[in-house]
């Protein structure tokens, strides 16, 4: 009888998390663009604000590093293994999330992950080893992993191809909002109430966030019975998603596996990420022990780089669509200069507070344009068919990058000093700009009129 129970309740869980069915058509003009007006903007405020909690769950940690390693008698190395491992696990989480993603409701999605995070914040909040912080925060990467994918199908299916780049740049403030919050918020917990704090405010706020998250999402168009965006905004055939029926081993071959741009994207993602995750996991320690930064100077930088990024990603999305959809060059002048702001770091003398907070600004807009553009360009090259799968393959690449800076930033500090941490940023900003220099001429346009 017990059995039976709780068979059934997970029948009932997985026909929740499936996409809803498409709802009766609704043939008034006039209704049809006053909910598109509505749910658009509903849409995009609630995703954006419930990734911007996602990003207190996971960037808390770099505020609080120093505290806890000092506390603890780690070396950079053990720290940077612990970064490494937790990435790890993100990514391949994110890249699995990406694939159920395209199937899934967004609401039960997203919101269940922001509460699996929070609780596990909580247990990390009592952490007292090495073992433990890396077990707890690889456990929270799993869940931390549910985040973007629903947000890639909501863009996909509310957004046209001509006005993804926007609205992809408006959405990707979140990574921003978040960053700056907790960068600011966990300096203030960590100073003054110490570093176990800085896990357990946020998971609170994050928790009651959840259910604002439940209650406020929805999935498509077509689940409200309105048409889909390419017929809404653009009077085109609209592009097919996926059913449920569809494989999972024919959409990845037919849309990514096969698909060249998808995977020079991902790999160029590889090495934008060894820079952003680089400055995002490092910075506050490296500010305090290179530049003489108190903790809360060095959230203060932080936070420019994180506002910075609003700007250059939007700017990004921006250009991008005036060019028909053309990622590529704008993210190869993007990187050239992020390439000149990382060579800046070695010339910066100690005590410079606003020269580093200016550079770090110059960081954050130069690095956040082609990360969001890899993502932009993926969704194009994949068609909406495939949109989160695809996007959840260069977030795979993206924090394999991201794990080998963890450690590999680690190794080099201790061996070579913070130089030599800054000679991988810089060569990762060289690499990445090569690859995307690659999809130069590729548009979302060709992309999409190609595999639609």
């Amino acid at each position: 009888m017990v059995s039976l129970a709780f068979m059934n309740l997970l029948r009932t869980i997985q026909g929740q998390l499936r996409l809803p069915a498409a709802a009766p058509a609704i043939e008034d003009p006039a209704e049809v663009r006053r909910l598109y007006r509505y749910w658009r903007l509903r849409v995009m405020y609630s995703m954006t604000t419930g990734y911007a909690l996602y990003y207190l769950l996971r960037k808390n940690l770099s505020m609080a590093a120093k505290s806890i390693i000092d506390e603890f008698g780690f070396t950079n190395t053990q720290w940077g293994l612990l970064l490494s491992t937790a990435t790890i696990v993100y990514a391949v989480s994110k890249f699995l999330s990406g694939i159920i993603g395209d199937r899934t409701n967004p609401r039960y999605l997203m919101a269940g992950g922001l509460l699996l995070s929070a609780l596990v914040n909580v247990g990390f909040g009592f952490g007292a080893g090495l073992v433990a912080f890396v077990a707890l925060w690889a456990l929270n990467n799993l869940f931390q992993g549910a985040g973007s994918p629903p947000c890639f199908r909501l863009l996909t299916h509310w957004f046209s191809p001509k006005e993804i780049g926007r609205a992809w740049g408006v959405w990707n403030a979140s990574h921003q909002v978040g960053g700056a919050m907790i960068a600011v918020g966990a300096g203030y917990l960590v100073t003054y109430y110490g570093w176990r704090a800085a896990f357990w405010v946020p998971a609170a706020l994050c928790a009651a966030g959840s259910a604002w998250l439940f209650n406020r999402l929805t999935d498509s168009p077509e689940s409200l019975g309105l048409p889909a965006v390419e017929v809404f905004r653009e009077g085109a055939a609209p592009v097919p998603a996926v059913a449920r029926e569809d494989s999972f081993w024919g959409i990845f071959r037919e849309h990514i596996l096969t698909n060249p741009w998808v995977w020079i994207v991902s790999f160029a993602n590889f090495f934008i990420y060894i820079v952003r995750i680089g400055v995002l996991d490092w910075a506050p320690k490296y500010l305090v022990e290179a530049k003489g930064f108190t903790l809360n100077d060095a959230g203060v930088s932080l936070s420019v780089f994180e506002i910075a990024g609003i700007f250059g990603a939007y700017a990004a999305g921006w250009i991008s669509d005036k060019l028909d959809g053309r990622r590529g060059p704008v993210s190869v002048f993007f990187m050239l200069l992020l390439l000149v702001a990382v060579g800046l770091m070695f010339f910066v003398p100690a005590g410079q507070r606003l020269t580093m907070a200016a550079l770090f600004g110059a960081l954050g807009f130069f690095v956040y344009g082609p990360q969001m553009l890899v993502a932009v360009a993926a969704a194009d090259f994949a068609t909406k068919a495939a949109s989160s799968s695809a996007v959840g393959l260069t977030g795979l690449l993206g924090y394999l990058g991201a794990s080998v800076c963890g450690v590999g930033t680690g190794l080099l500090v201790d061996a070579f000093g913070w130089n030599g941490a800054i000679g991988l940023y810089a060569a990762s900003a060289l690499i990445g700009c090569a690859l995307l220099a690659l999809t130069w001429s590729q548009t979302a346009v060709k992309a999409r009129g190609a595999r639609a």
